[in-house]
């Protein structure tokens, strides 16, 4: 099969989603592979790389588009991706239909066929292709949140892990998912006191094992309420595989917040899970409500391009394998992934948005 990864067009996103060493899997297992000039330079890897390994490099995203089958990309395609999109293209990227109508009616009107890696479901109920930016997600959380409470950048300037004679500073976060995980680790060892909700009463139980500092709670609406009130950083990291996020932190709750708080929103790519978030980019990444800073960044781990290209070609390539294969609508795992095809939504969680 033509395999094409093109440069990604979000606002500085540097992420690119093969990296040399998979593409040099792929050509082994008999399949070309194109990659758009430049593709890989922001995530530190330069075109002679690719070319080294048999990769055939070609000028721009036109060709690109045109030489390729499949289309694996990070991010969603966007207005210039989407002039370039053809039917008979297979794309396999991240896609977070639930909170972008929008690109679901182009790809419904394209009527190519969408598989999109937040969907793809293992048989125990994993999501592979999430987990690694997940990590990066949750981790970036905290250190953002932990930056934006310094008062030059508008935050209340508290050191959030606290010291000697002063007390530390609290984290709230909403879901112990993986996301949610990492965000309240990192948060934790750095001296915070955390407080992490859910509904799962295995996750409960694990986030109980993060720390002394850290308490686990149910997820009731009062008790959230309670939580988020008295906090410094809220990181919202609530997932409904598939499906938009659950609004749950109201702008009541956000009014409640002392001025200088700060929320990071990890759930902004499925449509957010605090009613006071909006989209933002790394280039604006920051806005204020009630005089709580917000951070509601779609592409949180491109900012790390590197590390998050090395997870992200790692998780993929397997599949990619898979899906170059003539019988790949036979696998029941990849099955699971397909959001779209021939103009039809596909995936249960989105039969909501049928136009």
């Amino acid at each position: 099969m033509r395999i094409g990864v093109p440069s990604e067009t979000k606002t500085l996103e540097g992420r690119v989603a093969l990296v040399p060493a998979a593409c040099a899997d792929l050509i082994r297992h008999g399949h070309e592979v194109y990659l758009q000039s430049g593709a890989g330079e922001k995530s530190g890897f330069a075109d002679e790389r690719y070319t080294r390994v048999g990769v055939k490099m070609v000028p721009d995203a036109a060709a690109l588009y045109e030489s390729a089958e499949m289309i694996v990309k990070v991010k969603e395609p966007i207005a210039g991706d989407l002039d370039l999109l053809e039917k008979r293209h297979l794309l396999f990227c991240y896609l977070h239909l639930a909170a972008e109508p929008d690109l679901t009616r182009r790809l419904l009107e394209l009527g190519l066929t969408g598989v999109a890696f937040e969907s793809v479901q293992e048989s125990d109920g994993s999501l592979p292709l999430l987990t690694p930016m997940s990590v990066v997600a949750g981790r970036l959380a905290t250190q953002v949140g932990t930056t934006l409470l310094h008062q030059p950048q508008g935050g209340k300037g508290k050191l959030l892990g606290g010291m000697a004679a002063t007390e530390r500073g609290k984290v709230v976060v909403l879901g112990a998912g993986v996301a949610g995980g990492n965000a309240a680790v990192l948060a934790a060892e750095g001296g915070s006191n955390v407080v992490v909700f859910d509904k799962r009463p295995d996750r409960l139980a694990q986030a109980r094992s993060w720390g002394s500092n850290v308490t686990a709670l149910y997820a009731y609406e009062s008790s959230v309420a309670e939580e988020v009130a008295t906090a410094d950083l809220v990181v919202g990291a609530v997932l409904i595989p598939s499906a938009r996020a659950p609004r749950v932190v109201t702008h009541d709750m956000v009014k409640s917040m002392e001025k200088g708080s700060v929320l990071v929103d990890i759930s902004i790519d499925q449509g957010g899970c605090f009613e006071t978030s909006k989209p933002t980019t790394w280039k604006d990444p920051t806005y204020v409500v009630d005089g709580v800073t917000h951070f509601c960044v779609t592409n949180m781990p491109g900012a790390v391009p590197q590390t998050s290209s090395q997870a992200i070609s790692a998780a993929i390539l397997p599949y990619v394998l898979r899906l170059a294969q003539e019988t790949w609508r036979e696998d029941r795992i990849l099955a699971s992934g397909i959001n779209v095809a021939g103009g039809e939504l596909v995936h249960p969680a989105l039969q909501s948005m049928r136009p």
